[in-house]
């Protein structure tokens, strides 16, 4: 099995040229062709020697996973089905970089969602093959957890589709809990923003998290990407009846951490709030909100639920959001309604579930 190009930061490509006996300049020639002009084969690194590629391709491969499934909405959204090889066990390496034994690696696959929206493109992208936290409004979370994806398989799902070169912003808000694989999340991060990797500003990336701690913090130290929290109830029984992880990472804590830092700059922090008739949207619930996030430089964001089987909760009525919007915003917290985008596709918040989903609906 050869190894992964993609995925590799430049020290790594550094190694990788300095073992194959090539000269260092030619680190940044292939994070060049990698990332920026995004080629599929070592072959087509033309201003590299032939004898460099030849010496390249017995170990290595460029690693670009293609999509395997696509599927547009009314609206305009594409969800793309990719499938993947991960590692499942605690102490792999994630992703199928010639790393690992095949044996111990995982095949699923893993749903990316591409938004547009006024001249934006926004790629919705996924950092798990299922999920571990466990929401019980969340089709991912529903289907448990099958493995961490790698930088590769994150980058790789920028790469792969259609829109590739139309790309403007993203957000890590696919399949998965990005703070529970935040190695290979961050260092796709490093990727997209590194000049040598995608040279995106880190204003166009957003990271969505329940509030996994410490890794909260090592990202709040070490990224200045905007941050989303899925917040969803500011009562820890109820919260906990529907997000099973409020137990290992209390709202509380979430909540007093991202206290001690500043975002009344460039970096922004959201918090999500998907609304549920009859349980979490009350005035009582929008004024524990405003007593929660005093004092926090930060937006609300309400989604609407998108029905899934076998869940007890209802979508809330348009009029109750609207109600409770403008309560928040009242109270000075700023407050918007997401616009639910591909649920005609299964593409909107809560609803992807990669390969189990697919094969559902072709029963």
């Amino acid at each position: 099995m050869k190894i992964k190009l993609l995925g590799k930061n430049l020290e790594e490509l550094k190694a990788v040229v300095a073992e194959a006996g090539l000269p260092g300049f030619t680190a940044k020639q292939m994070a060049q062709w990698l990332y920026q002009k995004r080629v599929r084969t070592i072959d087509e690194m033309t201003n590299l020697s032939k004898a460099a590629r030849e010496k390249l391709n017995e170990k290595y491969e460029v690693g670009v996973v293609e999509y395997s499934g696509k599927i547009e909405s009314t609206d305009g959204t594409k969800k793309y089905l990719f499938p993947v090889r991960c590692a499942h066990r605690k102490g792999l390496n994630a992703g199928c970089d010639g790393s690992v034994p095949e044996d111990q690696l995982e095949l699923g696959a893993v749903e990316a969602v591409m938004i547009p929206d006024d001249g934006r493109a926004t790629l919705c992208v996924s950092s798990q093959s299922g999920c571990k936290m466990g929401c019980k409004f969340c089709m991912t979370g529903r289907q448990g957890f099958h493995g961490h994806l790698s930088a590769a398989d994150i980058i790789s799902q920028f790469l792969a589709v259609d829109e590739c070169e139309q790309l403007t912003n993203t957000v890590f808000m696919g399949m998965g809990e990005p703070l529970d694989n935040y190695e290979n999340v961050m260092r796709a991060i490093e990727i997209l923003t590194a000049d040598w990797g995608f040279a995106w500003s880190p204003k166009r990336i957003t990271l969505s998290s329940i509030g996994v701690l410490p890794t909260l913090r090592n990202y709040l130290d070490d990224c200045r990407c905007h941050l989303a929290i899925s917040l969803h109830d500011p009562f820890p029984d109820e919260r906990l009846s529907i997000m099973p992880a409020q137990k290992a990472f209390p709202l509380a804590q979430v909540i007093d951490l991202i206290k001690q830092y500043d975002f009344s700059g460039q970096r922004r922090v959201s918090f999500e709030y998907t609304m549920f008739a009859g349980f979490n949207d009350s005035k009582r619930h929008a004024d524990a909100l405003f007593r929660m996030l005093k004092g926090i430089e930060c937006r609300m964001n309400l989604i609407r639920f998108h029905k899934i089987p076998d869940y007890p909760y209802d979508t809330c009525p348009g009029l109750i959001m609207e109600q409770f919007k403008q309560r928040l915003n009242n109270l000075g917290v700023t407050t918007t309604i997401r616009a639910s985008r591909g649920e005609d596709i299964l593409a909107a918040c809560g609803m992807l579930a990669g390969e189990h989903q697919e094969k559902d609906r072709q029963k």
